[in-house]
């Protein structure tokens, strides 16, 4: 599995240059017209079997999110602001990376115990970056205007079952991606898409469904998993009117989100091949968020689109955690979808 480093590569918006060489190796030798388009995202082609057959892109985006540096302190601390949607909450403490040499930090904020303002909430203007520069003068040469900063965490096998790492939103759809190009060939053509700024607007993905031009297409993605206990849940409250997506559970199909309505005929089709082949599934039916398929499905003419997930925990944090099952499952199912895709689920 190319996961781990996918994973530990630095990556956010806009700078997702490690993440495209490793994918870029991997493809290398399993598609044609390998292209880099304006915008930094990778497109790809794989041929397929069938003489009258649609044309389906895929769709993962390279980039993760984090931080870029706006402002040196006189006394050597760094201002930051976030790229991406960050919860400032989970940020005090936290080892980070800076810029191409990586060079190490820990974001600060007062302590606890000596805030007089325990109760305000936090803003990641009220936060520093300490590299252990005492100056403005020693930060120079490490530091500089616009360098990106990523946290600084390790990729681990927890047990047989459970992945732990950092951007798994959405590097593991990178890493789907690159497994269906490496194996088949498929009924469909593929038009394999691995986009840039997604984190910050869906845009990598905009322009390379743009001159694509796909028949259907499918986002491949890391979504929130919210299955741990409520500390604040009443005794007979029924945790299973909470609708958010499990690890365990199998691949998640999306019916709608902030940015996108799955064709009822398109969701259709993904939950008839998954029984099909008794591969479990869930349902997010949470309207919030979006992916690359709610700028791809507005392209052009418009592009029937669909969003195949895996569940992880605390996503847009330094550690998420994804089950290997969901992992196998997801797979199984993409490539079962490829196989069975028809142009009467796209009528």
């Amino acid at each position: 599995m190319i996961l781990q480093q996918l994973s530990e590569a630095f990556g956010v918006s806009g700078q997702e240059d490690a993440v495209r060489k490793i994918i870029l190796s991997a493809i290398k030798d399993h598609a044609t017209d390998i292209r880099i388009d304006p915008m930094g995202s990778i497109t790809a082609f794989k041929k397929g079997t069938s003489r009258n057959r649609p044309r389906v892109m895929l769709a993962a985006h390279m980039d993760e999110i984090g931080f870029m540096v706006t402002g040196i302190g006189g006394d050597g601390l760094i201002k930051f602001t976030n790229i991406g949607g960050i919860d400032e909450r989970i940020l005090p403490a936290l080892r980070v990376k800076i810029g191409e040499n990586a060079v190490p930090g820990v974001i600060i904020w007062t302590p606890i115990h000596k805030s007089s303002g325990q109760n305000t909430p936090l803003k990641v203007s009220d936060l520093r970056i300490d590299i252990g520069a005492n100056s403005k003068d020693e930060v120079n040469g490490k530091v500089k205007l616009g360098d990106r900063i990523v946290f600084d965490s390790q990729y681990m096998e927890i047990g047989s079952k459970m992945l732990r790492g950092k951007a798994f939103d959405d590097r593991v759809g990178c890493s789907l991606l690159i497994d269906i190009l490496q194996s088949g060939p498929y009924p469909v053509d593929i038009l394999a898409a691995f986009t840039v700024q997604e984190e910050i607007g869906l845009r990598g993905a905009k322009v390379a469904a743009q001159r694509l031009n796909p028949d259907v297409a499918i986002a491949l993605e890391g979504t929130t998993a919210n299955d741990l206990p409520n500390p604040h849940a009443e005794p007979d409250d029924d945790i299973t009117a909470n609708p958010a997506c499990k690890l365990g559970d199998g691949p998640v199909l999306t019916v709608m989100d902030a940015r996108l309505i799955v064709p009822p005929g398109l969701l259709g089709f993904l939950r008839s091949t998954a029984s099909k082949h008794d591969i479990p599934y869930q349902l997010k039916t949470q309207p919030g968020g979006g992916t690359d398929a709610g700028a791809i499905h507005l392209t052009n003419a418009g592009v029937p689109s669909a969003v195949i997930s895996l569940p992880c925990r605390y996503i847009h944090s330094p550690m998420a955690y994804l089950n290997r099952d969901d992992y196998e499952n997801t797979l199984r199912l993409l490539k079962a979808a490829l196989t069975d895709l028809k142009w009467d689920v796209l009528r």
